[in-house]
């Protein structure tokens, strides 16, 4: 997935799922500058980390 793509989601107000590793999660928040997006697993909000936007996967 690219930067603009993350944040076309993140402002979505559909839902699209995406994955972390095969896992499902949910964009909180994108970073151009870094290239990165504050996710948490789906379920899991307390559990967030920043991950590269390019290891996300829509499904």
């Amino acid at each position: 997935m690219d930067v603009k793509r993350a944040q076309e989601i993140l402002r979505s107000s559909e839902k699209i799922e995406v994955q972390y590793k095969g896992q499902p999660v949910w964009i909180d928040g994108v970073d151009e500058r870094t290239a990165t997006a504050r996710v948490h697993i789906e379920g899991n909000p307390a559990n967030s980390m920043a991950v590269e936007v390019g290891q996300l996967e829509e499904k």
